[in-house]
């Protein structure tokens, strides 16, 4: 399988490792530089420094050919206009975008594009060729009562003063894992600290989501 990415951070980076690991072909469109060189000095995959929204660098990465193009950036609007390109101007048979607010789903969905919002599970959705709807029946707990939460801690966010066992998190909630911006994953317990650039997948009910996001980024203030 061939799958270009747009997007080389740390939510891409994991996902290209994860599915050259698996033996798929991999190329990753990413606008920073020192980023792109890090990409190329640590993994063997095609590296395109360019913006996943500007047609010529798509066309570099010879888009026509994927089977499968993700959007994994920070922003929203460019995920959304990236896979619209992919999926109308070369005809790419499946969309995939990491969608940060959870308002977005629905505009995407609409699209066409399937929207996630975990890292784990966009690899599962290109791996197993899954859709959106038979992945959320497997991860739903407690008869749908349950959702898997992302939370980015921003990189200029102050050191962390408080462990997860000193935050004040809903009591229906559990943080599950860690992804670094380092590319480590972390198996969290309760001396755990999160560090600017964090990203945080947790388990908690709808009705609490908005309390755990809040949770995690005040409870790292004094």
């Amino acid at each position: 399988m061939y799958v270009v990415i747009g997007g080389g951070g740390k939510v891409g980076r994991y996902i290209a490792v994860d599915l050259i690991s698996d033996g798929h072909d991999v190329t990753i469109v990413e606008q920073v530089e020192d980023r792109c060189e890090e990409l190329l000095r640590d993994h063997d995959l095609l590296v395109i420094h360019g913006d996943a929204c500007d047609v010529r660098y798509l066309e570099q990465a010879r888009l026509e050919r994927a089977d499968v193009f993700v959007a994994t950036t920070h922003d929203d609007d460019d995920n959304f206009v990236s896979c619209q390109l992919a999926l109308t101007s070369f005809g790419v048979p499946r969309a995939i975008s990491r969608v940060n607010s959870p308002r977005n789903e629905e505009i995407f969905k609409r699209m066409g594009i399937d929207a996630v919002s975990t890292t784990s599970l966009i690899s599962r959705l290109i791996r197993e060729e899954m859709t959106v709807g038979e992945l959320i029946h497997l991860t739903t707990l407690r008869g749908g009562k349950a959702n898997l939460v992302e939370v980015d801690v921003p990189f200029d966010a102050p050191p962390a003063t408080k462990n997860l066992t000193e935050m004040d998190l809903p009591q229906e909630s559990v943080i599950v894992c860690i992804f670094r911006d380092d590319g480590e994953t972390v198996i969290p317990f309760g001396g755990t600290t999160l560090d600017p650039g964090d990203q945080v997948i947790a388990l908690t009910t709808p009705e609490l989501e908005e309390d755990l996001r809040a949770a995690i980024l005040e409870g790292r203030r004094e």
